[in-house]
């Protein structure tokens, strides 16, 4: 069986859940040829810099813009004519290596690849079937915007969003969102410190900062520094290299022992270990980062999340007990204190947060896929 992955990296996480199904797939131990793109590779520099910096722009600069264009394109199964102009005139040499592939079965973690596939399909140049993976806690219209022959999704409310849209329960899975394989694996909290240099005794706040702009993120870890907070601060920065420096500065400032202990991380590739170690997530819930957070247990102290998925994707967490949220950086020193303070309210979000894990997301979609597409 020839298997075909297609992903987006606007953001991580959807070539994240790609990876996760890759990975899935490949220990199943099944006779597959798997090839995975991530499709804004394949498209032209200009395509590809709109699409990809235009969101990270906006959600910087004028979130409430993009909160607007979340709500105004949520059509389901409507097709934006003129966008999908613009992406077949781009997809040259995406459509080349899909039609070269040729896979039995298609598997999208992002939506943009889903209605080129479509187009494939009825032109007579594909015979894949199509699975739309869904990287959020809410189906927005977008990824409904070309139909798939079966969708994996995050919640039983996500399922009964489509349902009542008209798509047929058979053609709906509940899987969670895919996360690596890794991240089902057991890691003792306490060896996990000693292994990455933690403090064994303060509680830790993994702060996942490169989505926050440079700016807020140093506002944000500035509030807890003032206030003093008990506890010891992982802030992760990814690929940010100026907001790394500019935290780091500010740290060095500091006396070695003064509360909060901050930690300054540059790209980790070890964020299930980091997770494992950690007590307390902090910052803006991406579908996969809350994914991976809740199968290790953490709880959540939200702080101004996009408007759109984020918030959608925020609601889930506190609605189900695994978080508090704050869009006030004046009173996250406080809210973050309620929750490390409050006697039994953090191990509650920790037991919350385990009950919404879904480890085996990435294995559920494996197994369809083996069972079914042959």
């Amino acid at each position: 069986m020839r298997v075909l992955i297609l992903s987006a990296s606007v953001g991580a996480g959807h070539v994240r859940a790609a990876e996760a199904v890759e990975a899935a797939l490949r220990q199943t131990r099944a006779s597959v040829t798997i090839a995975h793109y991530d499709v804004l590779t394949l498209m032209p520099p200009a395509f590809r810099k709109v699409y990809r910096e235009g969101y990270f722009k906006m959600a910087v600069r004028v979130p409430k813009v993009l909160g607007w264009l979340y709500e105004a394109s949520d059509k389901p199964f409507h097709q934006d004519v003129v966008r999908l102009k613009v992406e077949q005139a781009g997809a040259g040499r995406l459509l080349k290596k899909i039609r070269e592939f040729d896979a039995d079965v298609a598997i999208c973690t992002h939506f943009l690849p889903t209605a080129l596939l479509d187009r494939e399909r009825r032109k007579r140049r594909s015979r894949a079937r199509i699975l739309t993976v869904v990287t959020d806690f809410e189906v927005h219209g977008m990824w409904l915007s070309a139909p798939s022959d079966h969708y994996f999704v995050a919640s039983g409310e996500a399922r009964a969003h489509l349902e009542a849209l008209g798509i047929p329960a058979s053609a709906i899975t509940v899987s969670g969102i895919p996360t690596h394989p890794v991240f089902r694996e057991p890691k003792d909290r306490l060896a996990m410190r000693r292994k990455h240099g933690w403090h064994l005794g303060l509680p830790a706040i993994l702060v996942s900062a490169g989505g926050f702009g440079v700016g807020n993120a140093v506002r944000m870890l500035e509030s807890l520094m003032r206030a003093e907070v008990p506890a010891q601060i992982i802030a992760v920065c990814g690929k940010n290299a100026m907001l790394k420096a500019s935290i780091e500065k500010i740290v060095a400032r500091r006396s070695a022992d003064t509360l909060p202990v901050v930690k300054v991380m540059g790209y980790a590739a070890e964020m299930d270990e980091f997770m494992a170690a950690a007590d307390l997530m902090l910052g803006k819930p991406g579908g996969l980062t809350t994914s991976e957070s809740l199968i290790k247990g953490l709880g959540w102290v939200v702080v101004n999340p996009i408007p759109g998925q984020e918030e959608k994707n925020a609601m889930f967490v506190l609605e189900h007990g695994a978080g508090v949220w704050c869009d006030n950086l004046h009173t996250l020193a406080y809210k973050v204190r309620m929750v490390l303070e409050e006697p039994g309210r953090l191990e509650t979000m920790r037991k919350n947060a385990l009950r919404l894990g879904r480890p085996d997301a990435a294995a559920i979609v494996a197994q369809y896929v083996v069972a079914k597409c042959r």
